[in-house]
């Protein structure tokens, strides 16, 4: 039986999301963030060292990282009736090359991102001393404005240009790289503001929400926002 590990608004959301897409049994073990540091708790620790999420569990095995978790679910569970991995497409292909990209460029690069962001805005509203905090906003303000905004832009448009002619990333019909690439975009959304400067993203953000394995995935998850 498959257990995912799952912690409270976090990656993990898209595991579930997987599994319900391929139809798989499985149970969800639930962990919630730390009020105050909003970090994972320490049970999680138990499950693998880093204590960090997603993590799932598979009998004997326990695996970390959602790609490669992902590509690990789709190997040994996600095999249809013709013996072909399902939401993959066919290796060698204009396909396969974009659905290998963006399997790797959502935490490889575009997350990454996100996450510094989320660091220099969370920042000076940490305890420090009083005379500290308008050179600590400053100083992360700068990064944030200097740095940060326009790589993030960059890669949006990168991303909006792909999105412009295709419903989906990779060829014609919905992979697993759209769910890889779900959370990255919903981030951006979540702490970058309206999407109008990026039609394309948000229909693809509207297509995915409304996908029965998606919604099914909210209620086996609970609630679920992007920290911001």
């Amino acid at each position: 039986m498959i257990t995912v590990h799952h912690l409270e608004n976090s990656r993990s959301q898209r595991l579930l999301w997987l599994l319900e897409e391929l139809q798989l049994p499985y149970t969800v073990k639930r962990y919630e963030r730390d009020s105050q540091t909003m970090l994972a708790p320490p049970e999680l620790k138990a499950v693998h060292p880093l204590g960090k999420s997603p993590v799932i569990t598979d009998d004997a095995r326990t695996i970390a990282e959602t790609g490669a978790i992902i590509e690990y679910l789709l190997q040994r569970h996600g095999k249809g009736a013709d013996g072909k991995r399902q939401l993959a497409p066919e290796p060698d292909t204009d396909a396969w090359i974009d659905y290998t990209y963006y399997m790797h460029y959502a935490e490889g690069s575009l997350m990454p991102l996100l996450v510094m962001t989320l660091i220099f805005t969370q920042i000076p509203k940490s305890p420090m001393p009083f005379l500290v905090r308008p050179v600590a906003r400053g100083l992360c303000g700068k990064v944030r404005s200097s740095f940060l905004a326009p790589q993030i832009d960059t890669h949006l448009k990168m991303v909006e240009s792909h999105l412009a002619d295709r419903n989906w990333f990779a060829g014609d019909t919905f992979t697993a790289a759209d769910i890889q690439m779900s959370f990255p975009l919903e981030a951006a959304a979540a702490r970058g503001g309206s999407m109008d400067r990026y039609p394309a993203i948000g229909a693809f953000l509207d297509r995915i929400h409304a996908r029965a394995a998606y919604q099914r995935a909210l209620e086996q998850g609970g609630p679920y926002r992007i920290l911001g």
